[in-house]
């Protein structure tokens, strides 16, 4: 798989944009602020049907233009697909698949199979449970596209329930009847076991999958003796099994447990939404023990392990390196080159050319403030 052409229309730094890809290696030159991550950010949005940078899709769209377009030519088995995306601040978003729409835009996903590494993956470090949540879900999908519809409607039920709890806990608060605004909670509770348990045993599937990968990667970037490793932490307790005949009654079970600190605090305690992807560097956890360095190959493994995963899944993803090189000293850079140096297509972004080690200084693009030219 890679992608031979993109087109960007009124998106972050660029009025109109077009952009021939080779496979292999192209190398994208340009100094800080001239657009190269914007580049990178919208093929990401055709892989991902979000941004590793923003949370809304607003900042996506030119100052002053009512909408952004992007058009991505992608080559996979000798068959080209054509993915367009109209992005409308507010409104929800359009897509086209050969020129014909689809009904929803999250049916374009599994067209850009992609694994992006940039600056913000330390986070999966040293940040929140919720960027590790993302990283896995996202994974997920690429796998298996029908995960984009399992975690919608996970994240509707939340939404839902929420609401409901949130109701009856102001309703509570100035003396109102708490068990009638409370009627349908059951129902709530039904849909949530259902799609959780599915979204679970799909997550629990993957980390399991992932982890050889992940030990593999981190000790041929890091050269290290600490061995990493990755499990999956869940409310419901250790040593859970895909099985999603039993995940259901189990988080039925644990809603029941957790009935009055929910409505105390009008919130859903229980669910996938508050699990976390445990990352382990020798006997210790990395967030909090692990050095700069360290934590920066925990994160680059990551990535590569779920490059590797697709891969042995018969996938060929599209590999991005954002802004990668300049972070790493000699050695880490020079092992990463060697582990990517076979990628069907890899992106590679730098401000300094010297940066990019010389096995994978393929075509050159210049990025200028909003243009991108293809050096002779």
């Amino acid at each position: 798989m890679y992608v031979r052409r993109v087109e960007l229309a009124d998106f972050r730094s660029y009025e109109r944009v077009a952009v021939d890809l080779d496979p292999g290696v192209s190398v994208l030159v340009g100094q800080n602020g001239m657009g190269k991550t914007n580049l990178i950010e919208a093929l990401g949005y055709v892989a991902t049907l979000d941004s590793h940078r923003v949370a809304t899709d607003a900042p996506l769209v030119r100052a002053g233009a009512a909408a952004g377009v992007i058009r991505c030519a992608i080559v996979h088995e000798g068959r080209e697909l054509l993915v367009e995306l109209e992005i409308v601040p507010g409104k929800a978003n359009r897509a086209r698949l050969n020129r014909s729409p689809v009904r929803r835009p999250r049916e374009i996903l599994g067209a850009l199979r992609m694994v992006l590494f940039a600056p913000e993956d330390l986070e999966l470090v040293r940040g929140d449970p919720s960027a590790r949540r993302r990283y896995l879900d996202d994974l997920l999908v690429a796998r298996q596209p029908r995960y984009a519809g399992v975690r919608a409607d996970y994240d509707r039920v939340i939404k839902q329930r929420n609401a409901l709890l949130r109701t009856a806990y102001l309703t509570r608060k100035v003396g109102g009847n708490r068990g009638q605004d409370l009627s349908t909670l059951a129902v709530w509770d039904q849909h949530l076991a259902q799609h959780g348990a599915e979204l679970l045993a799909g997550r629990l599937e993957l980390a399991a999958a992932l982890g050889p990968h992940l030990t593999k990667a981190y000790d041929a970037v890091a050269a290290s003796r600490s061995a990493a490793s990755i499990g999956y932490a869940s409310a419901l307790g250790e040593a859970l099994v895909p099985d999603r005949s039993a995940l259901e009654p189990a988080i039925l079970a644990a809603l029941q447990e957790r009935r009055t600190a929910e409505i105390e605090r009008g919130v859903t305690l229980v669910g996938p939404h508050r699990d976390d992807l445990t990352l382990v560097l020798g006997e210790l956890p990395a967030k909090g023990y692990a050095s700069h360095g360290e934590s920066w190959s925990f994160a680059l493994a990551l990535r590569l392990a779920a490059y590797d995963l697709l891969r042995s899944d018969g996938i060929e993803p599209v590999l991005v390196l954002d802004d990668v090189f300049a972070e790493l000293d000699a050695g880490r850079r020079d092992r990463l080159a060697a582990l990517v140096s076979d990628a069907g297509q890899l992106l590679v972004t730098c401000a300094v050319p010297e940066d990019v080690p010389p096995t994978l200084r393929g075509a050159r693009f210049d990025v200028t403030l909003g243009s991108v030219s293809r050096a002779a």
